[in-house]
């Protein structure tokens, strides 16, 4: 006997479209301004004699934060976050995004600074020029130089293929409605099964690949640069750690088990980018601790990440501004010592 078709099976091959469409389309106070604390500054480790006068502790001299260079793709760049500067204009550069923002509380002077960031690079386009849109954008790691004190780094998603796996898992769901609307069984977990169903995890494998050409870029930097201190910027949390609390804003476009599946491979990303950065000597910056409570399912005043879809003029699974910002102050933290 044919099945009767449940309305919540509509619902959800209707949301997975539509999220697919939209993919498309895509310190403390008492600290000083060198991260020391003014607080300690002149103590000694006992009680000077009576009379005497004690001997100021001279306050460290902080390491030079200029000339900077910032490296990425588009969780650094910005895209459609206002107001878009630099060429070429494909980059989709935002002047407050967080290394403009981390350049501005260090007092870097504008000829000092580089954002050379670019959307939608890979750890290739550092070495290699990059197509945009609007013209090719250089070699990333040309912009350093025997002088360069500070460079950050953010990448590694698009060699993992991140934002493919968001869009496979959307089309994974999709496939499994239409298994229902026709009366065959539904997995529970229709984008692991696709990304793990022959005994190999084909996305770890991924970020392992991308660690290792990290690794190149992260010595490729030390030559280039050696007086530069490094600072590699993990991803902030897309989701929840407990997927139910994305039902609201995503649905069932994504089947719950398989948000589990994402927010694991994020980890996975961001746990390589941690690896890579210590074993190269350079600072890892963990961003996802900051962003939790902040993910894409959150509300609008409250989220750093928009959803599939976001605020009007926003790219969908992308930072907005208070996401950069947010970011900004890890990696000031951080710098800062």
């Amino acid at each position: 006997m044919p099945r009767t078709t449940r309305p919540s099976t509509v619902a959800t091959a209707l949301s997975a479209a539509l999220l697919l469409a939209a993919l498309a389309g895509c310190g403390g106070g008492s600290d000083g301004p060198d991260g020391s604390d003014r607080g300690f500054a002149g103590a000694l480790p006992g009680r000077a004699p009576a009379g005497a006068t004690p001997t100021p502790t001279p306050t460290p001299t902080p390491p030079p934060v200029a000339p900077y260079v910032a490296l990425g793709d588009s969780y650094t760049a910005g895209p459609r976050i206002a107001p878009q500067v630099g060429d070429p204009a494909g980059c989709a550069r935002s002047g407050v995004n967080y290394p403009s923002l981390l350049a501005k509380a260090l007092g870097v002077a504008p000829g000092q600074f580089r954002d050379v960031s670019c959307s939608g690079a890979r750890t290739g386009d550092l070495r290699s020029p990059q197509k945009t849109a609007d013209g090719p954008n250089p070699a990333q790691l040309d912009a350093l130089t025997p002088d360069t004190r500070l460079v950050t780094v953010g990448i590694g998603g698009n060699d993992a293929g991140f934002m493919e796996v968001v869009t496979e898992c959307a089309k994974a769901t999709l496939a499994d409605a239409v298994k229902d609307l026709v009366g065959e069984d539904r997995a529970a977990a229709p984008c692991r099964e696709h990304y793990a169903s022959g005994g190999t995890d084909e996305v770890r494998a991924r970020v392992d690949a991308a660690g290792e050409r990290l690794g190149e870029v992260l010595r490729e930097i030390g030559r280039r640069s050696p007086r530069a201190r490094v600072y590699v910027v993990g991803y902030p949390a897309l989701l929840p750690a407990d997927p139910a609390g994305c039902r609201a804003t995503l649905g069932t476009t994504v089947a719950a088990a398989d948000l589990g599946f994402l927010t694991e491979k994020e980890q996975q990303l961001n746990g390589m980018l941690k690896q890579r950065a210590e074993a190269a000597g350079a600072v890892f910056v963990d961003t996802a601790g900051p962003s939790a409570g902040h993910d894409m399912c959150a509300g609008e005043d409250a989220r750093w990440i928009e959803p599939p879809f976001p605020a009007h003029g926003l790219t969908p699974v992308h930072p907005n501004a208070k996401g950069e910002e947010g970011v900004a102050a890890a990696l000031l933290k951080a710098v800062r010592g």
